[in-house]
This record gives C-alpha cells, sequence and structure tokens, in this order.
C-alpha cells in the first residue's frame, strides 16, 4: 500500500512572483554629480529612459559621440547604469556600464 501524498499550496508574495522594478525606473533623470571630462564613447549603445532594458529607448550612443556621464545606479538586471547627456546629440538617458568604452561614471546617483 501506497500512503497518500497531501498536496500543499504555497502562496507566493506578488513582489516575489513578479519582476523587479528597475531601480531607476523608466523616466526616471539624474543630476550631474561627476565632473569628470567629457570624452567618453560607446560603440552602438541604446540610451534609454530609465535603468532597464524594458524602457523605451531615448537615443544611441555611438563611439563618435561625446558623453558627458552624471551618475550611475544598479538596474533590474544585477548589471550598474550610467545616467549621461550625449553632448552630441542633446540626448539624455541611461546606458549599461558594460557598453561604455571606460565602464561608467564613479559617482553614484544615490537613489
Amino acid at each position: 500500500m501506497v500512503p497518500a501524498i497531501a498536496a500543499v499550496a504555497v502562496a507566493v508574495p506578488l513582489s516575489l512572483a513578479s519582476p523587479a522594478a528597475a531601480h531607476a525606473s523608466c523616466g526616471k533623470t539624474a543630476s550631474d554629480k561627476d565632473g569628470g571630462s567629457w570624452n567618453r564613447t560607446a560603440n552602438g549603445a541604446n540610451e534609454r529612459s530609465g535603468s532597464s532594458t524594458g524602457c523605451a529607448i531615448t537615443g544611441i550612443a555611438y563611439n563618435s559621440h561625446r558623453l558627458d556621464y552624471h551618475c550611475y545606479t544598479s538596474g533590474n538586471d544585477g548589471k550598474t547604469w550610467t545616467y549621461l547627456r550625449n553632448d552630441s546629440t542633446g540626448v539624455s538617458g541611461w546606458v549599461r556600464d558594460d557598453l561604455l568604452s571606460d565602464g561608467g561614471s564613479l559617482y553614484s546617483c544615490g537613489f
């Protein structure tokens, strides 16, 4: 005779069931805390409205563009992201640090 196995229902909190939100939510901007030079580049990196690939693309940064870093924060992908202004196009946005020529800003946005 095989013993009966009881089914157990486990409630998962909504916060654990849904993906984590980006640290810099879509539409979030940041002040310029990084006073470094503007000779940073990226090779075709998307600039986004928040620190997540789920946020809208606001522009593209190329290696011929001059980028002004403002600060960095965490993304919902476990990577860090830098908020920057692309001085060649006038567009600001978030770019994942591993896509920037020097790894991104060294100054935390602090949020």
